[in-house]
């Protein structure tokens, strides 16, 4: 948004310096981007007057002048066709820097003759592009700064330009009104009132609008006729040129004007070339329109149109038509002022490509209360600087209604910013900022969307006083003693298993939770629920299911760049649906390629499902988790079925792990087998005593015995059901039962047998024992054993 200082005065009566005004810009939140003042570079140059002037000698088109100035009388060799005795001019002395021609100047010789400065133009000035001839003052005395004389007779000359960001939630700010608005609630000055004649219909309005579309809740129209249509005065000119803008007609840039100054979006019909009446709708398939810009766009239907008997002559809070543009044999408009829906317009600019000062403003919410006043004003300085008669206005459709209302609590400025602000200083900024009190209720003003609780006038408060005198107060001491823990024991779960997986040779990765439909489905996922309404790109349209997806992409990133050997890990949330608590924290590890270099001892070897297998347990045990878990093998369908398993409680699923499905691996473009892990960090059960200090140690300082048994069971049978039904035998004394052999003769697999070997620890702590009891230990577990199928082996 750009605006000069003059301009911010007719709305702001203020004494308030630039820098000033700059500096409680920013701090308002209004960021001023750049400053443009014409003025910082003419200060160093001065007025003179040509006493003398001559034929060079040596050029027909040099005349060599002599010059009267501050600092006496001086020679200046001038190759204008205007130089001559007796006018005034503004001097560049040696030394001086001249901006149009980036040059610092000194002393120097033309065609032989000493030249002691020059006499400018005004493109060497940067005034204009004028360049025919040095600047013809009519008026002022020799020494004074030309600075001075521009600010006094040509001010619009040294107007400095004001470039600041808007943040979308600002359109308020996009007026000239509303920066001086939040100015004046500073302290800056005071708001000039803002009066609104209204304008009398001469006679009836000749084009009847109606709108069938509530993208378009509000439009208003009246016929303009008898108007001269030519350049603008100059004054309106220098503004619109000031911020970047081309004058084209006075009739255009009112429009233009009106839209900056008040961030009231206008547009002017040629009313000759309107075929019947108007009607606002939305576009049909196949129509196309030829906008001003001289660029044919196809529409599509969702699209807000205006259209007439001939068919559509402007983009409804775009753009207008090439049709219907007015030129200067234009003597009747019409005038329309409408409110048009900020997301319709938003999805429209952004699917045609067009950005115009409308679409920006329709966009992020202008004032639909406003919109007869704009009319008015509008058809004010029609008449005014056009000439011509009104009819009168029209208006198909209602004003949206805006109106809400919230409690102003004064003491919460205290507790949401930290800012002690007295009672009557809050309501008075809302006041200024054009809220309206009724004992404790806050009604906000129809030009500021962005407002919509009881924090965001907290907010208005805090911003208009200056965050900048926001003072640090040190936290009250706690109490003596152990102070609570801070963190809930979910977020010390994922702090260790971070800490663990870290230690395990695992790298980090942090991936996005948005993911695209096809991965999603893979895991899945990808269902309505978790569909992002507004994805920013087509590779992240869903909420992810599981964090496998993230990180198999980014191992395949990866080996593309010829890292082949990965242990990669994250922890962060999946999400099962789109509502508030559907989503789980998980945490898991993806081995790909090998475990080791390559080395002349022959280490290396491919990861397996025993290694992720063997860090889950160990994550699992770092959180917690009970020692004595059950393995199944009821996985998701993203797993290798034949190698893969989930470790429980009962139901509840702690964590799965195994080889990723090749399946899977194809379609995210993995190279080589994959092993991972997923832990569900919730379902790990709390501890029954929730005290800070670790349990104490219990070690048995009587003997332990290991015994060893081979059984013969049949080749189906997992390892895993031995070991857990030697386990059952005494879950007391038994401490420890692991594998420790696999043999299988070609006769026991002709038979479809197999030989598992088992070493089982039994470790007393009550007495010593006896080998009756180890006896007694043994005879169960070969009881436990053969039920499910186990013999032992002779």
């Amino acid at each position: 948004m750009k605006f000069t200082l003059s301009w911010l005065k007719t709305h702001l009566d203020t004494a308030a310096s630039l820098d000033d005004i700059a500096y409680a810009l920013t701090d308002l939140g209004l960021e001023v981007e750049g400053i443009h003042d014409p003025a910082s570079k003419l200060k160093a140059f001065t007025l003179a007057k040509v006493v003398h002037a001559e034929q060079h000698p040596d050029a027909d088109r040099l005349r060599v002048c002599r010059v009267m100035t501050d600092e006496g009388e001086k020679q200046i060799v001038c190759g204008a066709p205007n130089a001559r005795e007796g006018i005034t001019v503004v001097l560049c002395k040696p030394g001086d820097y001249v901006p149009g021609i980036d040059t610092t100047l000194g002393v120097g010789k033309i065609r032989g003759v000493e030249s002691l400065g020059m006499m400018a133009s005004e493109r060497e000035l940067e005034l204009s592009e004028e360049h025919d001839g040095i600047i013809e003052l009519p008026s002022g005395e020799v020494g004074d700064r030309f600075v001075d004389w521009l600010a006094a007779n040509a001010p619009d000359k040294v107007d400095p330009m004001i470039h600041i960001k808007i943040t979308p939630n600002r359109p308020d700010a996009l007026g000239v009104r509303g920066i001086a608005r939040d100015l004046a609630a500073r302290g800056l000055g005071t708001l000039k009132p803002l009066v609104v004649e209204p304008v009398a219909g001469a006679f009836p309005n000749p084009i009847t609008v109606r709108t069938g579309t509530p993208a378009c809740p509000l439009f208003m129209g009246r016929v303009i006729r008898g108007v001269t249509n030519g350049p603008s005065p100059a004054w309106l000119q220098a503004r619109l040129t000031a911020i970047g803008l081309r004058p084209i007609s006075v009739l255009v840039d009112i429009t233009n004007f009106f839209t900056f100054d008040l961030n009231r979006p206008l547009h002017v019909f040629d009313a000759a070339k309107i075929a019947g009446d108007l009607v606002v709708r939305d576009a049909r398939e196949g129509e196309s329109l030829l906008a001003l810009d001289d660029k044919t766009y196809a529409l599509r239907p969702g699209m807000v149109v205006i259209a007439d008997d001939n068919g559509i002559e402007s983009l409804g809070g775009i753009m207008g038509g090439e049709a219907s543009g007015c030129t200067e044999a234009t003597t009747d408009v019409y005038l329309e002022a409408a409110f048009f829906d900020p997301i319709v317009t938003a999805t429209t600019g952004r699917a045609l490509k067009i950005n115009s000062d409308a679409r920006y403003r329709f966009e992020r919410g202008i004032d639909p209360a406003f919109t007869a006043d704009g009319m008015e004003l509008a058809t004010r300085m029609i008449l005014d600087l056009c000439g011509g008669e009104a009819s009168e206005v029209q208006m198909a459709g209602a004003v949206p209604d805006t109106a809400r209302a919230y409690a102003l609590d004064t003491d919460r400025v205290v507790s949401l910013v930290g800012m002690d602000i007295p009672a009557d200083e809050q309501r008075a900024t809302l006041t200024a900022l054009g809220f309206r009190l009724e004992g404790d209720m806050a009604h906000v003003p129809s030009w500021r969307p962005d407002v919509l609780g009881e924090a965001d006038l907290v907010e208005e408060i805090a911003r208009v006083a200056s965050l900048t005198k926001l003072q640090g107060t040190p936290l009250a001491r706690p109490a003596p003693g152990v102070p609570r823990p801070i963190l809930t024991p979910l977020q010390t779960r994922e702090k260790m298993a971070r800490r663990t997986l870290a230690a395990l040779g695992y790298n980090e990765c942090v991936t996005y939770s948005f993911i695209n439909a096809g991965d999603a489905a893979l895991f899945g996922g990808g269902a309505d629920a978790v569909r992002v309404e507004n994805p920013i790109s087509s590779e992240m349209t869903h909420l992810r299911p599981d964090l496998l997806p993230g990180l198999l992409r980014a191992a395949a990133r990866n080996q593309a760049r010829g890292f082949q050997d990965l242990a990669l890990f994250e922890v962060g949330p999946a999400f099962t649906g789109g509502e508030p608590g559907e989503q789980v924290i998980q945490a898991t590890g993806l081995l790909v390629g090998a475990t080791a270099a390559r080395d002349p001892h022959r280490s290396r070897r491919a990861s397996d499902v025993f290694d992720a297998k063997a860090d889950a347990e160990a994550v699992l045990n770092a959180l917690g988790a009970p020692a004595r878990v059950q393995i199944t093998r009821k996985v998701d369908g993203w797993w290798h079925p034949g190698r893969s398993g989930a470790i429980g409680l009962g139901p509840n699923r702690l964590a799965t792990f195994g080889e990723v499905h090749p399946r899977i691996l194809a379609a995210l473009d993995i190279k080589g087998p994959a092993v991972a892990f997923t832990i569900q960090i919730a379902n790990i059960p709390l501890p029954k005593v929730k005290t800070p200090t670790r349990p104490a140690l219990a070690l048995s300082d009587l003997q332990a015995v290991e015994r060893d048994f081979a059984f013969v069971v049949d080749s189906k049978v997992e390892a895993l059901t031995l070991v857990n039904a030697a386990a059952g035998a005494d879950k007391a004394l038994i401490d420890e039962v692991r594998v420790f052999d696999e043999f299988a003769s070609d006769a026991q697999k002709a038979e479809g047998k197999k030989s598992l070997a088992l070493t089982v620890r039994l470790q007393p702590t009550a007495a010593t024992l006896t080998d009756k009891d180890i006896e007694a230990v043994s005879a169960n577990i070969l009881e436990k054993v053969a039920k499910v199928g186990g013999s032992l082996r002779t």
